[in-house]
Formats: structure tokens, sequence, C-alpha cells
């Protein structure tokens, strides 16, 4: 079973599609020269919420249509943040070997003067996981989870 059907990997499968899907769209917006626009950076949501979705949509497929309320919580915000990190560390490696981006960075950011690679990078992941989470929290109202059958005081009986 390959790394990216393996029906216990799902987090790390979609996780790595994620970074695979913002990294390509950082490099096309930096090579054409569009990577200043903040605007566009609002398109980075649409790859995070298409990679979360499909992982929750492929966690109920290999698991006979069922996935319960905290499962799907914990799958999609193990998704974007696995994405975010590996998003994160390619801009840092980018950031320290690109000095331009970086004083691009620092002297047309509100903020930029307070960044370095470090903290760019780490505000990147950072703004990756909470967004994976609030993406989690709103496509799990929309992904069909398990309802709970027995009440808890009478599983004890």
């Amino acid at each position: 079973m390959s790394f990216f059907n393996d029906p216990n990997r799902i987090p790390q499968s979609y996780g790595l599609r994620i970074a695979i899907g913002l990294i390509v769209y950082f490099l096309v917006m930096h090579f054409v020269g569009l990577s200043h626009h903040a605007e566009l950076r609002l398109l980075n949501l649409f790859i995070l919420v298409s990679g979360v979705y499909l992982a929750l949509r492929k966690f109920k497929e290999t698991h006979a249509s069922h996935i319960h309320y905290f499962r799907a919580l914990v799958t999609g915000v193990a998704t974007a943040a696995i994405g975010s990190f590996i998003f994160a560390a390619f801009l840092f490696v980018y950031m320290s070997l690109d000095d331009a981006l970086m004083q691009s960075i620092i002297e047309n950011e509100p903020m930029g003067r307070y960044l370095n690679p470090y903290m760019a990078a780490f505000i990147v992941a950072l703004e990756g996981v909470f967004s994976g989470l609030l993406v989690t929290f709103i496509l799990i109202n929309y992904v069909h989870t398990d309802e709970p059958t027995v009440p808890v005081d009478e599983r004890s009986e």
C-alpha cells in the first residue's frame, strides 16, 4: 500500500498535498511578479479548504462511511497543520536564501521591520494552523458525522 493510499496516514498524505499546492502557488505568483499582492494570499485558503475537505471525505470512504465529530476535527486540523508546517519550512528556507524577498517584506509590510525568516515562517505556520482549525470546524458541519446513538449514562448498564 502506498503512502498516498494508506487509510491510517490520511492527515500526512493530504497535508503533504496541501503543502505542495501552497508551494506551487507561491512559486508561480513569485515568478510571475504577483507575490507582493496581499489579496492573492486569500487563494491559499481555497487550497487549504480543498485539502481538508478531501481528507475528511477520504477518511469516510476508507472507514465504511463513518466519521465521528471529534475524529473529523482531529483529522482536519492535523491535515492543515502538517500542510502549514511543511509550507512554513519551505518559506523559511526560501526567505533565508532569497534576501531580496525578505528585504521586500521588511520594507513593504506594516510590521516588516520586526520580521526575519524565523518569525515570518512561524507566523505562516501559526496562521495555517488556526485557519485549518476554523476551516475544519466549518467543514465538519457539512460533512455528515456520526450521531451518538447510546446516551452516556446508559453505556455503563
